[in-house]
């Protein structure tokens, strides 16, 4: 984030002389406190400055870095999961072969009647599949598919970067979000590499706002 120059005076300011108050920083500026209101508001949301009431602001010591990793941190699955693309287990593999072209995503997760993990399937299994003069379309995604409890899940609640550790140190290009029910654990979203670019991208673009 890019602070205009009246704001990097009022940070200096407040590593000076904090804690202060509005009205005393409002005065070194020789401006109103409501012509200040905005900028403080952007310093404290941006995590530069913080308040209490009755003793004024005071700078939190942190850099810009920190507070985006920070901010980074806070991020959950919930608010970034996308609508997963599912199989039946008795699907057969030319099926799914089409639906992961037609959908252009990596990953199939196969599911029960219940809408339960059961399977996931990727680009590499279905590629392995195909070598060969087999019939994919007499063949069912749940022979080929990678089985619980060799899967690696994530959660709505969970940090996102928990998932994109999970998605580099199991080398994946996606992971199920699951919920857990009487069941099994049934399949809500997925999250994928695609979805941690995205999130650095609007990231990015906000900070530069």
């Amino acid at each position: 984030m890019e602070l205009s120059e009246r704001q990097e005076t009022i940070v200096e300011i407040v590593k000076k002389e904090g804690p202060i108050t509005g009205e005393n920083i409002a005065a070194q500026l020789a401006l109103t406190r409501a012509t200040l209101r905005p900028d403080l508001a952007i310093l404290t949301m941006a995590g530069f400055l913080d308040a209490r009431p009755r003793v004024g602001y005071f700078y939190t010591g942190k850099t810009g870095s920190e507070l985006l990793t920070e901010k980074i941190k806070k991020f959950k699955i919930k608010d970034h999961y996308a609508v997963p693309i599912v199989m039946k287990e008795d699907a057969s593999v030319y099926d799914a072969i089409s639906t992961m072209f037609l959908e252009d995503v990596g990953t199939l997760f196969v599911v029960d009647n219940h809408a339960c993990l059961t399977g996931v399937l990727s680009r590499k299994d279905l590629l392995r599949a195909s070598i060969g003069n087999q019939d994919l379309t007499v063949i069912p995604v749940h022979i080929i598919m990678t089985r619980m409890p060799n899967i690696t899940v994530c959660r709505r609640e969970d940090p996102l970067m928990d998932a994109a550790k999970k998605l580099i140190n199991k080398q994946i290009d996606g992971l199920p979000v699951v919920k857990d029910t009487e069941h099994g654990l049934e399949v809500v979203g997925r999250i994928t590499k695609t979805t941690m670019t995205r999130v650095l991208v609007e990231l990015a673009m906000n900070e530069q706002v």
